[in-house]
């Protein structure tokens, strides 16, 4: 009835429905006449032509598995429903793909070891017009599978809105940024983490909570971020490097990946801030 209603006092003369047949005739999404629509297969058709089929034939594939007990990160194993960064629902796509078999070095872990980092890229898409077609790259920290969205040259994100020939558009754009961001130098990246590990923030609890308050986290999450980084780097964080490894530890918990975005996009303007 409400569709109905709203159909019927729609000033436009024309929309433009997707309707699925799949036993049942299923409306999926009504959009305006000069919507055009980009759907999920298309933008998967555009992925392998950049990442071939993610297990490997390409430099970029589905991420291996980090060892929890050990520290120890394997590149190397059986994709399963358990271990995919490809995701797909009746509503939108996200693929999530990076370069772990090219570490790249920024700093030492406080164990001697070297903090590892690789570059990544994810994707998404909503063929009922939930959000635009896009692609950001980002890099992903082995020792605990944090994204880091940020220090990439001429390359962080590329959005396109659903227009006709869209989906070629994206692979033309995509594919060179990609091979762009592959070969650039992590120079500037690296010497980023350098900087915001030296950036010192907050000394005592008091200013960690107003630091993160100021920067829109709820009191929980601000009090989670706090105990993350204690649990997980032995100390409580005072650099800007040790907040943004909180945020970002947090997000991972997220069940959803456009709020896992959200707040991995608000520890990016955090590590802009220290440059």
């Amino acid at each position: 009835m409400n569709l109905q209603h709203g159909l019927l006092n729609h000033r436009a003369e024309q929309v433009k429905t997707l309707e699925i047949e799949n036993g049942r005739l299923e409306l999926r999404a009504v959009t305006g006449p000069d919507y055009g629509r980009i759907f999920d297969s298309e933008l998967v058709d555009a992925v392998q032509k950049i990442a071939g089929n993610g297990t490997g034939d390409t430099r970029w594939k589905v991420p291996g598995v980090l060892d929890w007990s050990t520290g120890i990160y394997n590149p190397h194993v059986d994709i399963s429903s358990d271990t995919t960064t490809l995701y797909a629902s009746d509503r939108d796509i996200f693929v999530f793909l990076v370069d772990d078999l090219n570490p790249i070095e920024a700093g030492r872990l406080p164990n001697g070891e070297p903090d590892l980092y690789f570059r990544g890229f994810y994707c998404w898409n909503s063929e009922v017009g939930a959000r635009t077609l896009g692609i950001a790259s980002f890099y992903l920290r082995a020792v605990c599978q944090n994204r880091n969205l940020w220090g990439v040259e001429d390359f962080e994100e590329i959005t396109i809105r659903h227009s006709k020939y869209a989906a070629s558009r994206f692979a033309l754009e995509a594919e060179p940024a990609l091979i762009q961001f592959a070969d650039s130098s992590p120079m500037p990246f690296v010497n980023g983490i350098k900087t915001a590990r030296q950036r010192i923030v907050a000394r005592d609890d008091e200013y960690r909570q107003n630091f993160l308050r100021k920067r829109g986290f709820s009191k929980s999450e601000t009090t989670k971020i706090i105990d993350t980084v204690l649990m997980e780097e032995g100390r409580p964080p005072e650099s800007i490097f040790d907040f943004v490894q909180g945020i970002t530890r947090v997000a991972r918990d997220k069940p959803h990946q456009d709020v896992r975005l959200d707040m991995e996009g608000k520890a990016k303007k955090l590590l802009d801030f220290a440059a």
